[in-house]
């Protein structure tokens, strides 16, 4: 349907609902380290909870688009925010680790389904201008994510309940959003007969070379977005022994801002270009970071934390959009259910190897061999693209 016809404010209004939805998923990162502190944890509950949040994501990701097809975006939407709505409650009286996994399931479904009928929604407005809308929604993704995770670290910080008033304001921010969106008209009128089904993953061998670069990609990537969002804060705090979580939130929130930025500046770049310096930076960053957190200067690690965010950008970004140039339109659904099905594993099991280590041993010690074991995979992925760009110049 034309943007014309639409109420003005539904555009702005998605977008807000895509920040504070991204906003919700990061808000717990700076709080785990009390979480552990109060509740005396180990770093792999910590991963266990994270990994809850990005294994019902997934679920969210592969259903919610055939649904929103079929019965609209308006209904989506609404569920969606109800989910978050209900999740935050859960975090405000969790008084155990299973509520947290609770929580973090709810917030996973709404999280993602949100994100995928959002992004529809948006076509639906503005269908001519779609990569415009994708640029300005991967930048909303990190905005969100970097507002919220900064928010709950002052708050928890300076805020009378650390534990509880983080998501008393998203909390009413969702609630808002929801009372627009039911006011919000619907946008998705038309083609309603799609059939109820869960994407399939799977790649047509003539774009595999392409999946294959994308896909490592995103994999390392995501691998690193997954131990920044559950023990990176943490490991930061302790580095440069401070008392409370705002570093450790302060650091993450570099990350996710210039990851930001990068899309803001990036997005425009050739995609395959612009994901090969992504992976390469990525890498380059992953391997500084070692030395940074040894350093114990809070300067440093806020510096190579904020690199590796806008490199991270960049290999994401150009990435998906590397991918999408080269889809063909007849698999697009089951081409992107491979991907974000690789991406949210890629997010889950190394977090989780990673708590399980960290616990063995402690995550200061298994720090340093995860940053090089995902370095390498960046690297990997970056001479990857290197290569077939060498092979395809001279066919």
């Amino acid at each position: 349907m034309a943007s014309s016809s639409q109420q003005r404010w539904a555009y702005p209004v998605l977008m807000a609902l895509v920040v504070v939805a991204l906003g919700t998923s990061g808000a717990p990162a700076p709080l785990y380290g009390i979480y552990a502190h109060e509740w005396g944890f180990a770093p792999l509950t910590t991963t266990i909870v994270f990994a809850a949040y990005a294994a019902a994501a997934l679920v969210a990701v592969l259903v919610t688009g055939a649904i929103s097809d079929r019965f609209g975006r308006k209904p989506v939407l609404l569920s969606a925010l109800a989910l978050i709505l209900v999740g935050l409650v859960v975090f405000m009286t969790a008084t155990n680790v299973a509520s947290l996994v609770v929580a973090r399931v709810l917030h996973g479904l709404g999280v993602g389904a949100a994100v995928v009928a959002t992004t529809a929604a948006l076509l639906d407005l503005r269908p001519d201008d779609g990569q415009r809308t994708g640029k300005r929604t991967g930048i909303a993704f990190n905005v969100g994510i970097a507002t919220a995770i900064l928010g709950t670290a002052v708050i928890a910080d300076a805020g009378p309940d650390p534990l509880v008033t983080p998501y008393a304001v998203l909390a009413a921010l969702a609630a808002a959003l929801f009372l627009a969106v039911l006011a919000m008209r619907e946008t998705h009128r038309d083609n309603r007969t799609t059939t109820l089904h869960i994407a399939r993953p799977r790649v047509p061998a003539s774009i595999a070379g392409h999946f294959r670069f994308s896909a490592l990609g995103v994999m390392a990537s995501w691998s690193v977005l997954g131990v920044f969002l559950s023990l990176f804060p943490s490991i930061a705090a302790r580095a440069v022994h401070a008392e409370h979580v705002l570093f450790g939130g302060a650091v993450v929130a570099a990350s996710a801002g210039a990851a930001a930025l990068s899309q803001a500046v990036g997005g425009g770049w050739p995609a395959k270009p612009t994901a090969v310096a992504g992976d390469l930076g990525t890498g380059l960053f992953l391997v500084l970071a070692i030395p940074a957190i040894d350093s114990g200067n809070g300067w440093a690690i806020g510096a190579v934390s904020a690199l590796l965010g806008f490199f991270f950008g960049l290999a994401f970004g150009g990435s998906l959009r590397h991918l999408t140039q080269h889809i063909p339109a007849a698999h697009r659904g089951e081409v992107m259910s491979a991907f974000y099905v690789l991406a949210y594993t890629a997010m889950a099991v190394p977090t989780l190897v990673a708590g399980w280590a960290a616990t063995v041993w402690a995550p200061e010690s298994i720090f340093a061999p995860f940053m090089i074991v995902v370095a390498a995979a960046c690297v990997a992925a970056g001479a990857l693209g290197m290569r077939r760009e060498r092979v395809a110049v001279p066919a």
